[in-house]
C-alpha cells in the first residue's frame, strides 16, 4: 500500500484517507460508544479516535515528510513540515452518538487537494483544487451546483463568535427567508459538500479561520473548485481574518442570502442590529 500511494497524486491520497476513515466509522456505527468529554457539552468517541487513526495511517503511508492536524491528535509530524493534511474524522459526531447516519469524513491539504466521505451514502466528494467530482462506485462524475432545491443548510452549532451582530437563527427567523428558501440542519459539514453536488442551495455558518479548520477546509475547498460562490457573512473573502461562511450555489442565492443576513428582523431595509 505504501509504494502505490506514493506514486498516486495528493488528490488519491485524500480519497484514500478519507475512504479509511469512512469505513472505520462504519464499522462502530450501532456499537456501544466511548464517550470522551470536551467541556461545554462537546465529545467524541471512540469511533472519532479509529477513523482519525485510520487516517493518519494512510497519510503518513503516502506523505511521510508531512504534518497532520486532526481535530482529536492535534498537530503530528515536523514542526518544520511545509505542508499539513487537515483531518476531522467524524463531523456529526452528535448524530453518530445517537444513531443518525448524517456524518462527514473531512481530509484536506492545506491549500491544495481535499476529499469528503459519506460514511452510509457511499459517496467521496474530491476536489485537486480546481475541478470537483463525486466518486460512486469507482466512477467520478463531475459536482454541479445548482439552487433549484432552495434548500439552505443552517449550523446552529455553538459557540457563537459573531454574536450579537450575526446569529445563524436570526436568519431562520427573518420573514422573508421562508419566502424564499427552505431551511435545513443537518448538523455535520457534509451538507457544505452537498452545496457543491447540487444538493443543497446553500450553506450558512458562524466561525472564524474556517479555511483552516480541520471541519471545513474540505467542504469549502469543493464548494470554491465546483463554481459555487464562497464568501464570509459579511460578504468579505473567506480567510484566516474572516467572518462566518456564506457557500451559495450561484451569485443570485448568494446575493439574496447576504440580503437577508444585513436586514433586522422584521424589516426590509436597513441593518442587523
Amino acid at each position: 500500500m505504501s509504494s502505490s500511494l506514493a506514486r498516486h497524486d495528493d488528490t488519491e491520497v485524500a480519497v484514500a484517507a478519507a475512504l479509511a476513515g469512512a469505513t472505520a466509522v462504519r464499522t462502530r456505527y450501532g456499537q456501544r460508544l466511548t464517550r470522551i468529554d470536551k467541556g461545554d457539552g462537546d465529545f467524541a468517541t471512540d469511533a472519532d479516535v479509529a477513523a482519525e487513526e485510520a487516517i493518519l495511517d494512510v497519510l503518513r503511508s503516502a506523505r511521510p515528510s508531512d504534518a497532520m492536524r486532526g481535530e482529536e491528535g492535534g498537530r503530528r509530524g515536523a514542526a518544520d513540515a511545509a505542508r499539513e493534511w487537515l483531518v476531522d474524522p467524524l463531523c456529526g459526531t452528535l448524530n453518530y452518538a445517537v444513531g443518525t447516519a448524517l456524518v462527514a469524513v473531512n481530509v484536506a491539504l492545506r491549500d491544495g487537494p481535499a476529499a469528503v466521505a459519506d460514511p452510509f451514502g457511499g459517496e467521496v466528494f474530491h476536489t485537486d483544487g480546481e475541478t470537483a467530482r463525486v466518486r460512486r462506485d469507482g466512477r467520478d462524475t463531475p459536482l454541479a451546483p445548482t439552487a433549484s432545491s432552495r434548500l439552505v443548510d443552517v449550523n446552529l452549532d455553538p459557540p457563537f463568535p459573531g454574536a450579537p451582530a450575526f446569529r445563524a437563527v436570526d436568519l431562520l427567523a427573518h420573514p422573508g427567508f421562508g419566502r424564499v428558501f427552505r431551511p435545513r440542519v443537518v448538523s455535520t459539514t457534509l451538507a457544505l459538500a452537498w452545496v457543491a453536488a447540487g444538493k443543497r442551495a446553500a450553506y450558512v455558518t458562524d466561525g472564524t479561520a474556517l479555511t483552516e479548520s480541520v471541519h471545513f477546509a474540505a467542504g469549502i475547498a469543493l464548494c470554491r473548485s465546483a463554481g459555487c460562490v464562497v464568501t464570509g457573512v459579511d460578504g468579505a473573502p473567506v480567510g484566516p481574518a474572516g467572518r462566518g461562511l456564506v457557500a451559495a450555489a450561484d451569485a443570485e442565492t448568494h446575493g439574496q442570502l447576504l440580503s437577508l443576513l444585513r436586514e433586522p428582523l422584521g424589516s426590509g431595509t436597513g441593518r442587523r442590529r
